[in-house]
């Protein structure tokens, strides 16, 4: 059985003081296996976001169904956690009371205490359990953040652009981690991303969406072995058929965009692997 199983899902939004609508995405079909790390890449607006939020139940669907272990999503769940891009720590509590907050209903003080603790451990934040947040890096906010939705044990872990405000640096440490925290856990992950480079670093299997209305263009098995390395053939030849692929979806937006304008101005719209291709979307 798939742990998530979409099956034909639109999405549209309706303006009804302009008696308008836009469907986001439609006819997408999808299934994610138990484990799997799965990411979603695609161009601005093709509704990459909009999926994770409905997997998420924060949203709901026009039409279609997504299932999660076997039952219809229609809300929020504790086998579903969510890591955002902005890392929403409550400045007044220390690392370790963030991480245990969600987890005082469930348990004693203690026994909170003790799971916070092996998860911060477990993002190799052990010696800042009494720190902050201010006093920590974006990259340490993070991986508070990423500990503080795996304490909560969800079955699937849904990844909105985690490290897209992060520097390069930053985020390639973090890829370290998450692919560590993945293997340790064996949690299904759904990841959402603008980086083409990132998808192959993390994933099983890469989704590529289009845009206008979204869609699946194609899905790409990543069957490289942990870790991988940027700098193999392998790698590369990877990288250039998403990027291809890529390159066209985003023409298509740059056409709609700028009409008569397009021509004059592709030049400086040459796609870049590490090019932000839209948040929140």
């Amino acid at each position: 059985m798939a742990d998530v199983l979409i099956d034909q899902v639109e999405k549209t939004f309706y303006d009804k003081t302009k008696d308008t609508s836009f469907t986001v995405f439609k006819d997408i079909q999808a299934e994610i296996k138990s484990g799997e790390f799965v990411s979603l890449l695609g161009p601005s607006g093709c509704g990459k976001s909009t999926l994770l939020n409905i997997i998420a139940g924060l949203e709901e669907p026009t039409s279609g169904v997504v299932e999660v272990g076997g039952r219809r999503v229609t809300g929020p769940g504790p086998d579903r956690g969510v890591v955002f891009q902005e890392s929403a720590l409550m400045p007044w509590q220390t690392v370790l009371d963030n991480v245990m907050f969600g987890l005082k209903k469930k348990m004693n003080k203690e026994e909170a205490k003790e799971r916070a603790e092996y998860f911060l451990k477990l993002v190799h934040l052990s010696k800042f359990i009494h720190s902050y947040p201010h006093e920590l890096s974006g990259g340490m906010k993070q991986r508070v953040s990423i500990a503080r939705t795996l304490a909560l044990d969800p079955d699937i872990l849904l990844m909105d652009e985690p490290f897209g405000a992060l520097d390069e640096q930053t985020r390639s440490m973090l890829h370290k981690e998450v692919t560590y925290i993945w293997e340790e856990t064996q949690k299904t992950v759904v990841f959402v991303t603008h980086n083409i480079r990132e998808s192959i670093l993390l994933s099983d299997r890469i989704v590529l969406m289009g845009t206008r209305p979204g869609r699946i263009v194609e899905v790409f098995d990543v069957p490289m072995e942990r870790p991988r390395k940027t700098s193999s053939k392998e790698f590369g030849e990877l990288e250039e058929r998403i990027q291809q692929k890529l390159a066209k979806e985003i023409e298509k937006v740059m056409r709609e965009e700028l009409g008569d304008d397009y021509n004059s101005k592709k030049g400086a719209l040459l796609y870049h692997t590490d090019r932000d291709m839209g948040n929140h979307i």
